[in-house]
């Protein structure tokens, strides 16, 4: 539990300090997103972005379980 809480302290420093980098990425305006607006209403839900990084944490899960 140690341990696990060190890399998730590390993890949120490292994209602390990457963030102006990481805030051009076109997480959140991917196709697939779905972003409604009109008048005095907006709604956004990001589908694709959610599958992105859903399979990219899968992927590193498996990795770092191996």
């Amino acid at each position: 539990m140690q341990r696990t809480l060190i890399l998730l302290g590390l993890l949120l420093v490292a994209v602390g300090l990457l963030w102006p980098w990481l805030a051009k990425l076109p997480l959140g305006r991917l196709p697939g997103d779905i972003h409604m607006q009109r008048e005095g209403f907006s709604f956004h839900f990001p589908l694709m972005t959610s599958i992105v990084v859903s399979v990219v944490v899968s992927l590193l899960l498996w990795w770092w379980r191996k």
